[in-house]
């Protein structure tokens, strides 16, 4: 008889593409997957047919006033009674929980109908929902054992798989090390939480760049609404771009680049070492407990990448791509640290685990 796993996850890009990638695991193991997350993640995945998805909407609880309060009490215990019929309907043998608030109702409520579940972390500091899942989770899948939040005694649960990245993407590389660098190649990731402040202050500094003769060619992401404005600009510059929107298929644009600038969500990071892309990590500064700073630190002290902090993004980026340029060194010293790393074993290692549990007596 067919095993059912159903996959809880949140809304974000971060938490969405982990889930997609297990999911796709899955899928191929003959597992009978279903993928829960709200209204935000069933955008990023309404391409995908191969998975059944279920809306669960969830709400973060707001403390602004009473009424939003209220509001987000009500969405919450709507989804936690949605998410107890769904069980009950859809009794699977595990669930993972892949963080973000809209994982929580469902985890929830597979603790009261006695169903295992796991939680799955991939930032360097444990994710709000999956901290107060972690005391009813059988265990925790992390990346990475230097995760930080974690109380003491929980740390048993701790399991260290790696990053549940696109399995296209694991160990593949750039076609920096055929161009000899004679281009900077850029690749800017502008989701939603990048694109506004990205597209207004990165087009200066490329211009800058091309001003002083550095030759430059950038893949910029940004929104719809945002097309034409920066269109008009690199045009205008001179300078060689190609603008996109969210799509599916960024690993042809990661292949065409030799350096990335973007954001410092878990996933892309470990996307990008994973790639062997160098790039410039530049963290959300508003980002929950502060965790995109958390995942920037780590990944540049293991020499894989740079950190700007937002505020210094003008002063410091132009300086930095301008080095980068000149001195071929730096970006050899960063892809020598980056083939150290591999997460080649990730799937083999997720599947120990998900036999080990499934055949545990309950």
């Amino acid at each position: 008889m067919t095993k059912k796993i159903i996959i809880a996850t949140g809304g974000t890009g971060g938490h969405i593409f982990p889930a997609y990638s297990l999911a796709n695991y899955l899928i191929k193991k003959n597992f009978s997957v279903k993928l829960t997350t709200d209204g935000r993640g069933l955008r990023y995945l309404k391409n995908y047919k191969n998975l059944d998805l279920i809306n669960i909407p969830a709400s973060p609880l707001k403390k602004d006033n009473i009424l939003k309060i209220i509001f987000s009490l009500l969405i919450n215990f709507f989804s936690f009674f949605k998410s107890l019929i769904f069980l009950l309907n859809n009794r699977p043998a595990i669930i993972f929980g892949m963080g973000g608030y809209s994982s929580f109702p469902i985890c929830i409520a597979a603790s009261v109908l006695k169903i295992k579940f796991v939680i799955y972390e991939n930032n360097l500091i444990i994710g709000r929902a999956n901290k107060y899942l972690l005391p009813l989770a059988k265990s925790i899948f992390v990346s990475y054992k230097a995760l930080e939040g974690i109380p003491i005694k929980y740390n048993k649960k701790i399991i260290q798989i790696g990053n549940l990245i696109r399995e296209e993407l694991i160990d593949k590389h750039s076609k920096y090390e055929k161009d000899n660098y004679d281009i900077v190649k850029i690749l800017v990731l502008g989701g939603s939480q990048a694109a506004k402040i990205f597209a207004e202050k990165l087009p200066p500094i490329f211009q800058k760049l091309k001003n002083l003769g550095i030759p430059i060619k950038v893949f910029q992401q940004c929104q719809k609404n945002q097309n034409d404005i920066l269109t008009k600009y690199y045009s205008e510059a001179g300078i060689d771009f190609e603008i996109f929107n969210f799509t599916d298929q960024i690993g042809e644009y990661y292949s065409q680049s030799n350096l990335v600038i973007t954001r410092s969500g878990a996933s892309v990071l470990g996307e990008l070492v994973n790639f062997k892309i160098p790039f410039i990590s530049i963290p959300l500064p508003t980002s929950a407990d502060n965790h995109q700073h958390k995942n920037a630190e780590f990944y540049v002290k293991k020499g894989y990448g740079y950190l700007i902090e937002e505020k210094d993004l003008e002063k410091k980026l132009f300086d930095l791509i301008n080095s980068i340029f000149k001195d071929k060194s730096i970006i050899d010293k960063i892809l020598s640290n980056q083939r150290q790393y591999s997460d080649k074993d990730i799937f083999k290692n997720l599947n120990v685990q998900i036999e080990k549990i499934l055949n545990e007596k309950n």
